[in-house]
Order: C-alpha cells, then sequence, then structure tokens
C-alpha cells in the first residue's frame, strides 16, 4: 500500500498538554467520521462536512489525516483497534493451544471461548457506527477493504478454521474447516445487524444467551 494512503501519525509536541489536545482531537475527529461515513459511505461524506461537525477547521483535520481517504483508513484502523481491545486474549490463548500436541477436546475448550467472546464482542460491545461502517465495506468494498480484510477477517476465519479442524480431531480438511468457519462468523454478525428484527421475533429471550447455548452445540457436534 503506497504511502498516501497511510493515515499521517500525530506530529510531535514538546508539551504533555500538547498531546493530549491533540489525541482529543483526533479521537473527536475519528468519533464523527466513523458516524458519517458508517451512515452516509465513503462516496457520500465531505471531509469539510466532518470538520464543521468535529468543531475544527479543514486544514486541522488535514493536519491529522491528511486527506480523506486517510481519515477513511484511520477509521478501519480505530475499528480493528477495538476488535483487538475485546478479543485479543482469548485469540492468543487460541493459537498457542494450536501448537501442542493434537487435542480435540481442548481445541473445542478454546473455540468456544473465542466464539463466545465474540458474540458478547458483537451483540454487547461494538458500535452501530463500526458495524455499519464494516457493512458497507462488506457490501461494496472500498478503500478500507483491504485493512479490514487483512487485520481481521483473514487472520479471524484462519483461527476459527484451525480450531475447527482440530477440534473435530482432523477429520475435516482445511478447506471444510474454512467454510464452518464463515458460517459460525457469518451467523453471529447476521445476529448483530439484524438485532432489531431479531429482538422482536424473540420477544422476551435472553438472545445472547440462546446464541451462546447454540455455538456451544455446534462446537460440540464436531466431536461426532
Amino acid at each position: 500500500m503506497s504511502s498516501k494512503n497511510t493515515p499521517l501519525p500525530l506530529p510531535t509536541r514538546s508539551a504533555t498538554t500538547g498531546y493530549k489536545k491533540g489525541d482529543e482531537t483526533r479521537e473527536r475527529i475519528l468519533g464523527v467520521a466513523l458516524s458519517a461515513f458508517g451512515n452516509s459511505g465513503f462516496a457520500a461524506v465531505t471531509t469539510r462536512q466532518i470538520a464543521e461537525e468535529a468543531g475544527i477547521n479543514l486544514p486541522a483535520l488535514n493536519y491529522y489525516f491528511g486527506n480523506k481517504e486517510g481519515l477513511y483508513l484511520a477509521c478501519a484502523h480505530e475499528i480493528l483497534a477495538r476488535y483487538r481491545e475485546g478479543m485479543e486474549s482469548v485469540s492468543q490463548a487460541a493459537f498457542a493451544s494450536l501448537q501442542g500436541p493434537p487435542d480435540p477436546s481442548g481445541a473445542r475448550t478454546q473455540l468456544k471461548l473465542l466464539l463466545t467472546t465474540l458474540a458478547r464482542f458483537l451483540l454487547l460491545s461494538a458500535s452501530t457506527n463500526n458495524r455499519l461502517f464494516v457493512q458497507r465495506e462488506l457490501a461494496d468494498p472500498g478503500p478500507a477493504f483491504e485493512v479490514l480484510y487483512a487485520g481481521l477477517w483473514q487472520p479471524g476465519i484462519e483461527l476459527v478454521a484451525q480450531l475447527i479442524v482440530a477440534a473435530s480431531g482432523e477429520r475435516l480438511t482445511a478447506a471444510q474447516g474454512r467454510v464452518r468457519a464463515v458460517l459460525l462468523i457469518a451467523g453471529l454478525t447476521g445476529f448483530q445487524s439484524g438485532a432489531p428484527v431479531i429482538s422482536r421475533a424473540m420477544g422476551e429471550a435472553d438472545s445472547l444467551a440462546m446464541v451462546i447455548e447454540a455455538l456451544e452445540a455446534q462446537i460440540d457436534a464436531l466431536a461426532r
């Protein structure tokens, strides 16, 4: 990826207050941009619009992010950072479990931990703006697609697929593991994006508890 597509780093400041003020301004711009891009898409949003909503002038926005594409890519990196915050420790434990001798039971345990953590993150923690941003990149790939694919989708699918193969006692091939991984992950994201419909259809039922129960049943079925 060329340097013009990379979000510009914060310039160096000599005073601590400069860093704090700069960080707050950058975070405010990102919050406005995630909302604008998530709701309207890359093409429909202007940097002038974002600058006005963030309460800054356009040169200040360019100072932090370079241009519109730089800001859009910074939004994608912000989403990756939130996912890593919520998922990194359990992902690392799952990956480490695959480095030892084959252990189908242990792989099923790690797979349950990983996917139930993802379910809680998607249904309880992920913001609407982040979800809309990601959905737009999936439906109509734009400047951030490769960032999200390389940093989120591809490694997530591969890790889940490897755990599925290990949990099956290696009865499944790598390709079969990937298909099942995509189905499991897509099912969770479907619950997230379709939350209003699902909530109405399920009434007072605890949808998160039922999702986790269903996930664990699917994982246990890998032993059979």
